[in-house]
């Protein structure tokens, strides 16, 4: 099979879909993999590096994308990438459709198929290609929010950790899943007061456990959300529904109610956002306020993390393409549950329910689609 990987275009997005040794694993089983130029310099791969490893550079994207029968990325096709897919071809990336209408539209009409990292999901609920963003994301909140508390860029001027004689800063973090235990890690390291919400009281009982019952854990409902928000001097919306548009669960009467130049750092944007008054932000202008309160709603937080990122999706996300390139798409959706649940749309059918729902569009069940696989 022909595997491409082309330059991320997003604004700020220094990821790259592939690293050296996963060209090397794909070449060694006798695929071709075509690079575009300067895709993993951002990363602080070389296109020597590939060479090395196997792989043959591209000039630019189109020629990537008119070549290869499988396309990995690391985010969504942006519009000036629309027109380079084309029918048939495999979309191996984050796509976060429930949050755009455009572009699933855009894959349905191209009858590309097109498989999410962000739905690829074991048995036990556990999504492996998301994970180690959520990671990354989830700790990257913090140091967010430290930078924007900072006087000097329109904050509070409250320190997260505090110092003898100070309460430290209190944290608020909404959804206890990878990203959330990731805010509180760090935000706990800091010596901030951290609280997290969760809807799944087993989650909560398994992050007092292991985090020492350093945080106060609430059950995730209106009235708690509410009173933490109102407290909080850093809010961290990490709430996450697979394959669906988030829940808008902080309205804007409870960021009224917080202290001027607090900040909100919305990890769930990818999603639509789990705050109300979210709108997606980029590197370029990351940040605007609503009541007083700094909103950071970026949209792919661990791009500016390029190298540390790229190597932990590159080792999540080979054993799948090696099995889309090894077994073809049929074989691979047909013998893998985990990677059969991040197919999303498939020859102009949309056979993701989630994200279905989200965007009110017609859903065709994974089974009905198998006529055709």
């Amino acid at each position: 099979m022909i595997v491409g990987i082309p330059q991320e275009r997003k604004n700020n997005e220094t990821r790259v879909a592939l690293a050296p040794a996963g060209v090397r694993a794909l070449v060694e089983r006798g695929h071709k993999v075509v690079i575009e130029k300067s895709a993993g310099a951002r990363s602080g791969i070389s296109d020597e590096d590939y060479l090395q490893a196997g792989a043959q550079i591209r000039a630019q994207a189109a020629d990537i994308f008119n070549e290869a029968e499988l396309v990995m990325k690391v985010k969504e096709p942006l519009p000036q990438e629309y027109d380079l897919l084309h029918e048939g071809q495999i979309l191996f990336t984050f796509l976060h459709l429930a949050a755009s209408l455009e572009l699933t539209k855009t894959l349905l009409r191209q009858r590309v198929i097109g498989i999410a990292y962000e739905t690829v999901q074991l048995e036990d609920g556990s999504l492996p290609l998301l994970t180690p963003m959520s990671e990354i994301a989830g700790k990257m909140s913090i140091q967010i929010g430290c930078r924007y508390l900072e006087t000097e860029n329109g904050g509070s001027g409250v320190l997260l950790g505090g110092v003898p004689g100070i309460k430290p800063g209190n944290v608020t973090i909404i959804g206890g899943g990878i990203a959330g235990i990731n805010a509180a890690k760090i935000a706990l390291g800091l010596g901030a007061n951290v609280i997290i919400l969760d809807v799944n009281l087993d989650r909560l009982r398994y992050l007092d456990d292991i985090l020492d019952g350093r945080v106060t854990t609430l059950a995730s409902n209106s009235a708690n959300i509410e009173g933490a928000v109102a407290d909080a001097d850093l809010v961290v919306g990490a709430v996450l529904l697979p394959g669906a548009r988030a829940p808008r669960l902080v309205t804007k009467d409870m960021i009224r109610k917080m202290r001027s130049g607090s900040v909100i750092v919305d990890v769930a944007i990818d999603q639509g956002g789990c705050i109300e008054t979210s709108v997606p932000t980029t590197y370029d202008n990351p940040t605007f306020k609503v009541e007083g309160v700094t909103h950071c709603c970026i949209t792919n937080i661990p791009g500016t993390v390029g190298r540390t990122a790229t190597f932990a999706l590159a080792n999540a996300t080979l054993p799948y393409a090696l099995k889309l390139a090894d077994l073809g798409y049929e074989k691979a959706l047909l013998s893998d549950k985990a990677l059969s649940k991040g197919l999303n749309v498939f020859q102009g059918k949309l056979v993701n329910r989630a994200v279905a729902e989200s965007l009110s569009l017609e859903y065709t069940s994974l089974d009905a689609s198998r006529g055709v696989l």
